[in-house]
C-alpha cells in the first residue's frame, strides 16, 4: 500500500530521493540554519584546534571521522546528509550540495574548488516550472584523490583508491583503483608518481 503524499513532508520526500518542493518552509529554515552555521565555521575554523573544528563539523554533519580537515571556506546545502570518514581532507572552496546523502571514505583527499552535487532536476520543463527537484546520493570510497576543480554529478559512486583528474566532470561511476580525467571523465592510464632522488 503506497503512502499518501499529502501526509508526507517535503523534507521526507527529499530524504527519500523523490520529487520535492525546495521552497518548502521547513527546508528553507534548514537552509537558513546551515547558512548561519557556515558563516560561523568559515571564520572560526581558522583559529580553532583540530578537536574544536571537528566539534563544529559534528554540529551539522551526520558523521566526521578523526583527523578530518575541512578547510574554509566550505559550502553546503544542509550538512546533515554529509558523512566524512577518518583522515579526510577537503581543501579550500569545496561545495557539497547535499539534498541526498554524500559519503566520503577514510583518507580521501579533495582538491580546491571541487563540487560534489547530489541535486538534480526533472527533465520535464513543466515539473521544473513547479519548482520540483530531487537528489541522488554520491558515494566516494577510501583513499580517493580528487583533483582541484573537479565536479562530481548526482548519483555517482567512486571506488576506493581511484584518482579523479583536476577539472574533470564525473558523470558516471568510477571503478576502484581507476584514473579518470576530462569532460566527461573517461578512464586513463595511471599517472606515474614522480621519482624521488636522494640529494
Amino acid at each position: 500500500m503506497q503512502e499518501d503524499d499529502s501526509f508526507r513532508s517535503e523534507k521526507q520526500k527529499m530524504l527519500a530521493g523523490e520529487l520535492y518542493d525546495a521552497s518548502d518552509l521547513e527546508l528553507q529554515a534548514d537552509l537558513t540554519a546551515a547558512m548561519d552555521w557556515l558563516a560561523h565555521y568559515n571564520v572560526a575554523a581558522f583559529t580553532q584546534t583540530p578537536q574544536a573544528r571537528r566539534a563544529l563539523l559534528l554540529e551539522h554533519f551526520a558523521a566526521v571521522g578523526e583527523h578530518t580537515v575541512v578547510r574554509p571556506p566550505f559550502y553546503c546545502d544542509y550538512g546533515f546528509n554529509i558523512c566524512l570518514g577518518a583522515g579526510v581532507f577537503l581543501n579550500f572552496n569545496c561545495t557539497i550540495l547535499d539534498v541526498a546523502p554524500v559519503t566520503i571514505g577514510d583518507l580521501t583527499q579533495v582538491g580546491p574548488g571541487v563540487q560534489i552535487l547530489t541535486a538534480d532536476h526533472p527533465r520535464d520543463p513543466a515539473m521544473r516550472r513547479r519548482g520540483l527537484e530531487y537528489g541522488r546520493p554520491i558515494s566516494i570510497g577510501q583513499n580517493v584523490w580528487i583533483g582541484g576543480g573537479a565536479i562530481i554529478l548526482p548519483g555517482v559512486t567512486i571506488g576506493d583508491d581511484a584518482i579523479i583528474g583536476a577539472g574533470s566532470v564525473v558523470t558516471r561511476d568510477v571503478p576502484g583503483g581507476a584514473t579518470v580525467a576530462g569532460n566527461p571523465a573517461r578512464l586513463r592510464e595511471s599517472i606515474p608518481a614522480p621519482q624521488l632522488h636522494p640529494s
